[in-house]
């Protein structure tokens, strides 16, 4: 597999916020969203097999922990990367998943954490979620919307209502989109969607979604990769 970087930090979103984490950026996407911070994985990389990743995953976090796949489309990798996450379940360590759920699913071992970046139209990319992967969510999996305006807030407000509250997920997350191009200072102007406002329309409708933040973006400069 194609592997753009492989290093440990602290997780930035989803509800593990806060807590160390190796991450595996694999390369390649399928998608091209407006507002992606990740073009720089679109190609390039460098190969690693499985047993390489491994070795590099058990180097950086030997105790166990947490361990994210992320790109990237990570599930474009999906014949390394199911044995993968298997292993290293074995091993003891808690694995997460961030996919756009536009690959098939079916195949992720179930004590995966899966967060799902169901797409909003303002990325450009909206409808590209197969339906079908809603069978595979449970309690442990987390589905995020990456909100740029009330547009966005209002196709994530029906999703949640017609999709997401017959089925058992253990968490939804609203996150004001950020501008890929942010600069300089760590702060929240840099968010395409004013975080009080979306705070406030939460509110209002009564939604039982948690608001996100990428908070390695406040952590660190927004520019900054490999953190």
């Amino acid at each position: 597999m194609q592997i753009i970087e492989l290093y440990k930090s602290l997780q930035g979103e989803s509800s593990f916020a806060g807590l160390p984490c190796v991450f595996v950026r694999t390369a390649i996407c399928n998608l091209r969203c407006t507002w992606c911070d990740s073009e720089y994985t679109f190609k390039g990389g460098r190969p690693m097999t499985a047993d390489e990743v491994e070795a590099e995953v058990r180097r950086l976090s030997p105790d166990g922990g947490l361990v994210e796949f992320t790109g990237g489309e990570p599930m474009l990798h999906e014949r390394e990367i199911v044995p993968l996450m298997q292993r290293l379940l074995t091993f003891g360590y808690t694995v997460l998943i961030e996919t756009s759920g536009e690959r098939p699913l079916k195949n992720v071992p179930p004590e995966v954490h899966k967060i799902v970046d169901v797409k909003c139209p303002a990325s450009g990319e909206g409808g590209s979620f197969r339906p079908e992967n809603l069978q595979t969510l449970t309690e442990r999996d987390e589905v995020k919307f990456v909100l740029a305006d009330r547009n966005d807030y209002e196709f994530a407000r029906e999703f949640v209502r017609n999709h997401l509250m017959p089925v058992r997920v253990g968490n939804t997350i609203f996150s004001p989109a950020f501008r890929k191009d942010a600069q300089g200072l760590r702060t929240a102007e840099h968010c395409m969607l004013d975080p009080q406002q979306l705070a406030e329309w939460i509110l209002a409708d009564g939604l039982n979604v948690r608001l996100g933040f990428q908070i390695h973006k406040f952590i660190w400069q927004p520019q900054v990769k490999g953190v």
